[in-house]
């Protein structure tokens, strides 16, 4: 096919609100490099860390939950999910689905048509298992707001699967950021979860990966989603902050608290779980300053795990998930490219249950 030199693309121009994002009609076609891959972007899913990165929510100086409109003071140094600055104009976007169109030096030419969806850990190619040499697609590297996107031929996985390129992008991020926590938390048949925030992307990902893990699992939402996280598969479902959860939850001992919600109710959270038991959390949407008693951190026995850089099996394991029919999308919407702003307000308004991504 033939490759334009210029391209549509949403471009991110720096910290702030969504008048940051700027739309692009003749943005440079990027050129893959050695050992990248060049990838026409099918669809696009969104994610907190989108939002997080463009407003600066992951500085120390913010201490609110995460909005789509910016705050009144950043720090310069810790803005991002690694604590150190981007560089911008930056093209965001990391679950991409698309076709592999052209291949840099060294990548075998025989890639080109495959279909892949993106694996968003950059990561040190002597050293992968080495956390402080990791890097996130569309944050230190352009991403996937854009009809074409280059990435290290080894981030472009290979998928076969019948779910159309809308449905394949709700997958890499938040699924990715489930299992890792579940990982983390060793889940396993014995235990039940409980997953606050489960009609998010990640929550409803939670909710589906513990139970292929055979654990059971309490998911909470707004009434108004029960009926959608239903279809995910947990065994019961709670209101979204119960006044008395110990009273809501009965017979249940919670064992693990999977969590990408935290706020004022997180501490309730915690002192439901058992003796012995694991919180882990990859998140904080209503608010990352919580109050912990550390009596009941340290007279219950319990651990917790902090989750974010994934080890390297997660992608692969997850492609064998899909393409088995293990899990499934939540596609809640989808919207133009040049509809971005208006896809992250959808975003953040949480209206919606699910995953949302955009179509060049």
């Amino acid at each position: 096919m033939k490759i334009p030199s210029t391209m549509r693309a949403m471009v991110t121009m720096g910290h702030g609100g969504l008048d940051q994002i700027v739309q692009h009609d003749d943005w440079p076609t990027p050129q893959p490099a050695a050992n990248e891959v060049l990838i026409k972007v099918g669809a696009c899913g969104l994610n907190n860390t989108d939002i997080n990165t463009r407003v600066g929510w992951y500085s120390k100086a913010v201490t609110e939950a995460t909005s789509d409109e910016g705050y009144a003071k950043v720090n310069e140094e810790d803005p991002s999910w690694g604590g150190a600055p981007i560089s911008f104009p930056r093209i965001q976007g990391a679950d991409v689905c698309g076709t592999i169109v052209a291949v840099g030096a060294d990548v075998d030419s025989a890639r080109i048509g495959e279909r892949v969806i993106s694996d968003c850990w950059l990561r040190d190619e002597d050293d992968l298992m080495d956390m402080n040499k990791t890097g996130y697609f569309g944050s230190e590297r352009n991403g996937g707001f854009a009809e074409y996107t280059t990435m290290p031929a080894r981030n472009a996985l290979v998928i076969k699967s019948t779910l159309s390129d809308a449905e394949l992008a709700t997958f890499s991020c938040s699924y990715s950021t489930a299992e890792g926590m579940l990982t983390r938390a060793n889940v396993t048949a014995k235990d039940t979860v409980l997953v606050p925030g489960a009609s998010g992307g990640v929550g409803g990902a939670l909710v589906q990966l513990a139970k292929r893990r055979g654990a059971r699992v309490i998911a909470m939402a707004s009434e108004s989603k029960h009926d959608d996280v239903q279809r995910l598969g947990p065994d019961r479902i709670l209101p979204r902050a119960p006044e008395n959860l110990r009273d809501a939850l009965g017979s249940d001992k919670i064992t693990v608290v999977a969590d990408v919600v935290g706020g004022p109710y997180w501490a309730t959270l915690i002192d439901i779980l058992e003796r012995g038991g694991r919180y882990t959390c990859s998140g904080a949407i209503a608010g990352p300053m919580v109050e912990l008693d550390l009596r009941t951190f340290y007279l219950r026995d319990l651990t917790f795990t902090g989750s974010t850089v994934i080890t390297p099996e997660v992608m692969p394991n997850l492609i064998s998930y899909i393409e088995a029919g293990d899990i499934k999308p939540a596609l809640a919407a989808s919207y133009p490219l040049e509809q971005l702003q208006q896809a992250q307000i959808a975003f953040t308004e949480k209206n919606h249950t699910g995953n949302i991504v955009v179509l060049p």
